[in-house]
């Protein structure tokens, strides 16, 4: 199974991620930003782009990660990865179907501000302008399909122990 942590930047999906994997037995945080990291590091590097989620190959190679991860290791991937771009979100997802593979999918969710006050005041990346400029794709998408694809958990004035509290008592449900 994969318990995919969706949201943006600052809604607090990598913190979340160590602490339900902390509640779920056999289960591993696979970071699927690692797969694009990979691809960045090709050379000479391919095509340019703002976003390694736009490169082809990401998509496919991700649901084969997971897929190979949970053929050997078994147990629950505890993923968390922003992905706000629908058809994107459609193609991860039924590849992962295709191997039967089970998805929950979350979206932690922040208002603006705080997502934007968590982006301005993180002290271990710093603020950042690339986080930033993905609020406002991230608003959008939640009005346009991402809500409606996954259960919301709106860690606004959650504590991480907290959102991952939900995710796990949802999971059990």
């Amino acid at each position: 199974m994969i318990v995919w942590l969706n949201g943006t930047h600052g809604a607090g999906k990598t913190t979340t991620s160590a602490l339900v994997q902390q509640l779920i037995p056999d289960s591993r945080v696979f970071d699927a930003e690692k797969v694009g990291e990979t691809l960045m590091d090709i050379t000479p590097g391919l095509p340019e782009t703002d976003n390694f989620q736009h490169w082809p190959p990401w998509r496919p190679l991700v649901v084969e990660t997971a897929r190979r991860v949970l053929d050997y290791a078994g147990g629950t991937l505890v993923m968390p990865m922003t992905v706000l771009v629908e058809n994107y979100w459609r193609e991860i997802s039924a590849g992962l179907a295709q191997h039967a593979i089970p998805v929950r999918h979350f979206v932690l969710h922040a208002d603006q501000d705080t997502l934007r006050g968590r982006i301005e005041g993180d002290t271990v990346m710093g603020p950042s302008a690339f986080r930033l400029a993905y609020l406002e794709p991230y608003a959008e998408a939640a009005r346009a399909w991402l809500h409606k694809e996954a259960e919301v958990i709106d860690t606004t004035h959650l504590t991480p122990p907290q959102a991952a509290q939900q995710v796990a008592e949802s999971l059990r449900s």
